[in-house]
């Protein structure tokens, strides 16, 4: 399949950039201050914003996380073509939705189908940019060298965990919803461990690699 002539690797990631980075922005806009008129409203206030906050912060983190493994792929890529384009922009697309779900369940929390709604958003995102890398290995468009087994499992295994774990929280939260909302963040734990790890482990290789 022939790459666009008209549309460059750069130009896509910087269209991401732009959205992620406006996506991120917008998700402030759920925290509005209301008019209080007696100070003893403000404790109850407090009370009610705090799963918007929550709800804020996760997905805000969430966010990065997702942008960070949108640049570790595209790292990889060397170039696009029409359908990569798209699939790209149907991941953007529910990057968008995120602000809308997380306000969702930052306003109705505890609510089963708000909590399904804000999980099965981060599924589809982490499911198109499962499918953007296995579509560039499927038509080539990845580098042709600094990609071995080992670090194409890493990638592959990463990108399948997400949506699994995402795929369990909604099942739980047939349970109960909070089991939900607590899996919801302790996978975003997971993440940041795991990142941190990686840069620490990437670290050592290198001051290794220049003794």
């Amino acid at each position: 399949m022939a790459s666009v002539s008209f549309m460059s690797k750069n130009r896509l990631e910087a269209l991401t950039d732009g959205i992620f980075a406006t996506v991120m922005t917008v998700l402030v806009l759920s925290l509005s201050v209301p008019v209080i008129t007696q100070v003893s409203q403000i404790s109850s206030y407090i009370d009610n914003l705090a799963p918007i906050v929550y709800g804020y912060i996760l997905s805000f983190l969430i966010l990065a996380v997702f942008w960070i493994r949108h640049h570790s792929v595209f790292h990889f890529i060397s170039r696009v073509d029409g359908s990569f384009l798209w699939l790209n922009l149907v991941f953007l697309l529910t990057i968008g939705f995120i602000p809308f779900s997380t306000e969702l369940m930052g306003r109705f929390p505890l609510v089963q189908e708000t909590v399904v709604i804000y999980g099965a958003n981060l599924l589809a995102t982490g499911l198109c940019l499962q499918a953007l890398w296995r579509y560039a290995l499927r038509w080539k468009l990845i580098v042709s060298d600094g990609l071995d087994q080992r670090t194409m499992a890493t990638i592959n295994r990463r990108l399948t965990g997400g949506p699994l774990l995402y795929l369990i929280a909604i099942a739980l939260s047939f349970v109960d919803p909070l089991i939900s909302v607590i899996i919801y963040g302790g996978i975003l734990v997971f993440y940041i461990l795991v990142s941190s790890l990686n840069l620490q482990f990437r670290r050592e290789v290198s001051s290794k690699s220049l003794r």
